[in-house]
């Protein structure tokens, strides 16, 4: 008997919607993001632009060459999470850094 509160989530492997209770015990496997060479990258990695690249709403453009010290990684294996002095929530795409 599935508890009334309980949060659903859609199971792509059986097309099914089931309670969130049952799918989170389903084993995950880790996100693997590769920068643009192929190297694995993890959390606290230092990249280094690998392009001048135009940052929407700071109307500002990163530099070739500019290192980004301590990434987070995201849910979303082309993207990261930088800070930037100059730029708050920094977004970036694996596809335009290197691992320093």
């Amino acid at each position: 008997m599935t508890n009334s509160d309980d949060d659903y989530v859609y199971d792509e492997a059986t097309g099914e919607w089931r309670p969130a209770s049952e799918v989170a015990g389903a084993p995950t496997q880790p996100i693997e993001v590769r920068d643009a060479s192929g190297t694995l990258l993890a959390d606290g990695d230092s990249v280094v632009l690998i392009k001048d690249l135009k940052v929407k709403g700071a109307g500002q453009t990163l530099k070739q060459g500019t290192v980004i010290k301590s990434i987070r990684l995201t849910d979303n294996p082309d993207e990261i999470d930088c800070r930037h002095d100059a730029i708050k929530g920094l977004v970036l795409r694996t596809e335009f850094v290197r691992k320093r």
